[in-house]
């Protein structure tokens, strides 16, 4: 592979190297990887949001290249992470639901990327939302897992911010909750209810002290912020160590959208700009035909499947306007992004003052977009623009070209080859057989010409959809190609929808039923068909539920009680529908919740 001289010198002067003994060239680069949570386009220089405000992304664009055309390979965040961190798709290791990761045979067999940058010699560090379902064993050191908080708590459970109205507040405790973090204490509500703040992960939950905008403890994405680059520090007064990858993983702007009341002040709520939204658009599209049945009977709606109609709709039914009700939820998007942008500062801050700046690559990037009313949608999962767009900004010193864009539709599957190439990382990202090479292609020759370069990969980003199955046949699931001027989109039941996205950049006009376009409907038919395996070849995937579940002993007995009084709360658990619910569904449908 052919390198500029520069980054030869500063990233492949090299002595003897070995991956199984761990030794290594000293000047390798070191790797930081930002990875936000349901982060789209509102960031300054991705022609989302006009005001948007985050500075400093729009720093470390102006030193790197910025891929305005990057998509996830599934737009939620479970599977979107398996496939960033293994390099490998999702028709190829079975992984599109919410299952762990690392219960696919060939994703167990297959190297993570922290794993391998491990296997060559690096230090590897993790904290916060990475992959969806944490395995240390990845990691030299991982700090901390993920934590969605800030929750209201009302004194018996965790509950939505305490100023959202019904019906959107009913959605739940994540996905039903905005607004800023003020002292609830000392508020008086409507509905006679005390509230405090909450935060933790699902199995170790704290009280969150908010006494006033400066005096309160620290929220999870803070202390995973201030832990990175205390880190850095850390590693910058060392400077003859070991090369590093660092994983920083944010939850927002992912639900629930509550920040500090400074960033909300930020974007006054009479001033917030509405996105461009046609009415009606999405009576031409299909998305609803592989949804959740409408007429299934399940005690909160359909969760997954089609929770973007239903918190679309939720959210408009709880205000005056549908205005009022997108600007509310878009301020505290906004605001959630700002929050996030002060912590990305802070860590780009100790690499600039440091001696890292000269030999660190730094990229940030999102699991998938989030949709803002657009189609009736307020969500992810879904294979229109606003779901599968993702920020992704690489600066990598002596290489990518600053402040240069990159149009080229590009995938998050690309990131695990490029960083090996910029890295110079040996040896084989599969443990054994089972085990898949990557995916992906490097994105190397973009970054050193991000108009002309002679990039290996494809000319369309290919996105899967989540749809809840207990067994994937790929070749059956729902799918979107994002090339340089089409999106084309084939669901599950073969309906389809085709976008001139080069005049068309909304998506409102579907072309897929016009005779003129029947020959390039073709064309991407085929293309879609080339990518994918033949049907009913399926990707080993998890092992198969015991035949038999008949509890024998009375511990069996009495958790057998349990699994029903669970099923009756939670008949949506029953994945096959057969009326019985099964351990293995029930385990499923927990780590899915």
């Amino acid at each position: 592979m052919t390198r500029p001289l520069l980054i030869r010198s500063l990233f492949a002067c090299a002595l003897v190297f070995s991956v199984r003994s761990g030794t290594q060239a000293a000047d390798r680069p070191n790797v930081i990887l930002i990875v936000c949570d349901d982060l789209n386009d509102y960031v300054e220089g991705f022609g989302g949001h006009p005001q948007a405000h985050t500075p400093n992304l729009a720093r470390l664009s102006a030193g790197g290249v910025s891929f305005t055309q990057a998509h996830c390979n599934i737009p939620i965040c479970g599977p979107s992470r398996a496939s960033l961190f293994t390099g490998i798709y999702p028709h190829h290791s079975g992984c599109y639901g919410f299952q762990r990761w690392d219960s696919y045979e060939v994703l167990q067999y297959s190297r993570t990327l922290m794993d391998h940058f491990r296997a060559n010699g690096y230090e590897t560090f993790g904290t916060g939302k990475l992959m969806h379902h944490v395995n240390r064993k990845e990691w030299m050191h991982f700090e901390n897992v993920a934590d969605y908080g800030p929750f209201a708590f009302d004194g018996k459970e965790r509950v939505a911010h305490p100023d959202v109205p019904e019906p959107f507040r009913g959605i739940g405790t994540i996905d039903g909750s905005f607004g800023p973090l003020v002292n609830l204490t000392k508020r008086t509500f409507p509905d006679g209810k005390s509230y405090r703040w909450r935060t933790g992960g699902w199995n170790r939950v704290r009280d969150l002290r908010v006494d006033t905008e400066t005096d309160r403890e620290l929220t999870a994405d803070e202390i995973n912020g201030k832990w990175a680059a205390r880190k850095l520090e850390e590693i910058a007064r060392k400077p003859d160590g070991k090369p590093f990858f660092l994983g920083v993983g944010f939850i927002r702007p992912h639900t629930p959208l509550i920040v500090p009341q400074r960033f909300f002040d930020r974007f006054p709520l009479e001033m917030i700009k509405l996105p461009e939204i046609q009415a009606g658009d999405v009576s031409d599209t299909h998305a609803a035909s592989v949804r959740g049945d409408p007429k299934r009977k399940e005690p909160n709606g359909p969760r997954t499947n089609d929770m973007g109609s239903r918190l679309f709709s939720a959210l408009v039914a709880s205000y005056p306007t549908q205005s009022e009700a997108l600007r509310r939820f878009i301020q505290a998007y906004l605001a959630s992004v700002a929050s996030v942008d002060e912590l990305i500062g802070e860590i780009i801050d100790v690499v600039d003052r440091t001696a890292l700046r000269e030999n660190t690559i730094i990229i940030v990037t999102s699991d998938h977009g989030w949709g803002m009313g657009e189609k009736d949608y307020l969500y992810k999962n879904s294979l229109w623009q606003e779901s599968t767009r993702v920020p992704l900004i690489v600066r990598a010193p002596g290489l990518a070209k600053a402040g240069a864009i990159c149009e080229r539709p590009v995938s998050l599957i690309d990131l695990y080859p490029t960083l090996i190439d910029l890295c110079d990382l040996r040896g084989d990202t599969k443990k054994n057989a089972k085990g898949r090479s990557l995916d992906g292609h490097s994105l190397e020759p973009l970054l050193a010409d991000p108009v002309s370069g002679k990039w290996s990969g494809p000319d369309a980003a290919l996105t899967a959809l989540y749809k809840w199955a207990r067994i994937f046949d790929p070749a059956k699931q729902s799918y979107s190609l994002r090339a340089k001027n089409w999106r084309y989109i084939r669901y599950s039941n073969g309906k389809e929808e085709l976008y001139h996205t080069k005049v068309d950049a909304h998506e409102w006009k579907n072309l897929a039923s016009d005779p003129a376009q029947s020959s390039r409907l073709v064309a991407f038919r085929e293309k879609l068909r080339d990518r994918l395996p033949p049907a009913g070849q399926v990707p080993p995937q998890m092992p198969p539920a015991p035949k038999s579940e008949a509890p024998q002993t009375q511990k069996e007995k009495d958790a057998e009680a349990w699994k029903n009084r669970f099923f009756k709360k939670h008949p949506a658990a029953d994945a096959n529908r057969d009326g019985k619910l099964s351990w293995y569904e029930l385990k499923v449908y927990r780590e899915k919740l």
